[in-house]
């Protein structure tokens, strides 16, 4: 229900950076003008975070992210983030607003345990759907077939989202463990053992989506892992939905000649994060 409330001010936002493209003219950087800011504006006004502190949080969240961080950088990564986190908790504690921090501040948790509950959030809440809009660009303009089906259909901007989520699928690994033994394709996984999912397989199983790795937005794909599944859905999924489903329709509407402004061999990607997505995006129209 929130989410449904939000997509106006998603609408809005995405307007405004829309309209600010236009105004500076191409080329222009999708990741920096488009697919960054909106998610961030986004996660900063549901949780109550001021988005003037962005330069700090973002800082600390891309070092998470990096899989070039040390262990010392990592550490100091997450002690600033928690930091933040738990001036912010206390302010909201001491002045709630309308925002999802304030109304957690009435529940059992105490200030460490919503710091942390609330900088989750806010790392995954702007750093996937903003890999998720630069690479779904990047994918549709690869693909320029599908482009003109969603451009023409406003109706499929849905089944889109979801298409997109399953081929591109950002978050390309995740773990879980056995709490009690479980045989799985003929091999005993025993409790406690730790098991890696490649989640960009299962999206991919051709037993499940046929021609697997063909991007085809009229596809039914439910059942993709690229939000994890079952009780570890993610948190933010319908978030990150409800900004696709509103961003990129409204992007290809707003430039109906979008294109790449480099070769696609040449268009940074980010092979050295945990979240696969692209450093910048350069188009131009």
């Amino acid at each position: 229900r929130r989410m449904q409330s939000l997509t106006a001010r998603v609408e809005g936002i995405t307007r405004e950076h829309l309209e600010a493209m236009q105004r500076n003219g191409p080329p222009a950087d999708l990741v920096a003008a488009f697919a960054r800011p909106i998610p961030a504006l986004v996660i900063c006004e549901l949780l109550g975070v001021p988005y003037a502190d962005r330069a700090t949080f973002q800082q600390h969240v891309m070092t998470l992210m990096s899989q070039g961080s040390t262990l010392d950088e990592l550490g100091a990564a997450m002690r600033g983030l928690q930091e933040y986190m738990i001036g912010l908790v206390r302010a909201k504690r001491a002045m709630p607003g309308d925002d999802i921090i304030s109304a957690l501040t009435a529940s059992d948790l105490d200030d460490d345990e919503l710091a942390g509950v609330g900088g989750f959030l806010l790392g995954a809440g702007f750093d996937t759907t903003a890999n998720m809009l630069a690479l779904g660009t990047f994918a549709l303009l690869l693909h320029p077939d599908q482009l003109a089906a969603l451009r023409a259909d406003p109706g499929l901007a849905e089944p889109a989202v979801e298409e997109l989520l399953r081929y591109l699928t950002i978050a390309h690994t995740n773990l879980r463990a056995a709490l009690e033994d479980v045989e799985l394709a003929g091999r005993v996984i025993r409790a406690g053992q730790t098991v890696t999912l490649a989640m960009q397989a299962a999206n991919r199983d051709p037993l499940r989506f046929p021609d697997p790795d063909a991007l085809d937005l009229r596809r039914r794909t439910t059942g993709h892992v690229a939000l994890g599944y079952g009780l570890h859905l993610c948190l933010g999924a319908q978030l990150a939905r409800v900004e696709m489903r509103v961003a990129l329709p409204a992007l290809l509407g707003r430039f109906p000649t979008l294109r790449l402004d480099c070769p696609p061999s040449e268009v940074p990607m980010r092979g050295d994060a945990n979240l696969y997505g692209a450093h910048r995006l350069p188009v131009a129209w």
